[in-house]
């Protein structure tokens, strides 16, 4: 079992706690998370994308939080991985609004908001991460028209997408394949892997070139 929370210091720790309290004063505003998850806000939220920490993005390493929404999961990562440059995009400039205050006041200068479509984006990265915000494939071609090559140590990630879903995803990894054969698809139940049982049907997914 991952506990996310296990190996963070205590700085990281008051930044998650700040940036809890930052989130729910600009939800009352912009309206960033549901609200009647607000009250269990790291478990249901800051817990649920430091899965993604189930193994390290290494440093140096640029990482990519389609739709973003209020930063989740772009500063939970910014924060577990001050070594990592983070691009927190949305299309929703209200959204970028708040992402881009929260980042300032909770000092990660490693965190960057950009206000667009991902379609639009064209710096390169090496990782892409999402939260639930569109399907696989849409994930992956948004991905792979940007990514860029890197080598990274074996207890890390391999470059690609690793996004957190829920739900059936039978459809989604059939029109992955569809798209090209040779990409490689990982499941991790989110159940399992967090010994949570809040996280029944929600899974990690992570997608890599096969021919890499």
């Amino acid at each position: 079992m991952f506990d996310p929370f296990a190996d963070l210091t205590d700085a990281q720790r008051e930044r998650l706690a700040a940036f809890e309290e930052q989130l729910r004063h600009f939800n009352r505003r912009f309206n960033l998370v549901s609200g009647d998850t607000v009250a269990d806000f790291m478990e249901r939220h800051v817990r649920h994308c430091l899965a993604l920490a189930w193994k390290p993005f290494p440093p140096g390493s640029i990482v990519v939080d389609w739709g973003t929404g209020g930063g989740l999961p772009a500063v939970p990562l910014a924060i577990r991985f001050p070594d990592v440059t983070v691009y927190a995009v949305d299309a929703v400039g209200k959204k970028i609004q708040a992402v881009r205050a929260i980042g300032r006041r909770l000092g990660l200068e490693n965190l960057h908001p950009w206000h667009g479509r991902a379609e639009a984006w064209t710096r390169p990265v090496h990782y892409s991460v999402s939260r639930a915000t569109a399907p696989l494939v849409d994930l992956w071609r948004w991905h792979v028209r940007v990514a860029a090559p890197l080598a990274a140590p074996a207890e890390a990630w391999p470059p690609g997408l690793i996004c957190l879903k829920g739900g059936d995803l039978t459809g989604e990894i059939a029109a992955l394949h569809r798209l090209d054969p040779s990409l490689h698809v990982e499941q991790h139940p989110l159940q399992t892997l967090l010994g949570r049982s809040a996280f029944a049907e929600k899974v990690l997914v992570a997608v890599r070139d096969g021919r890499a």
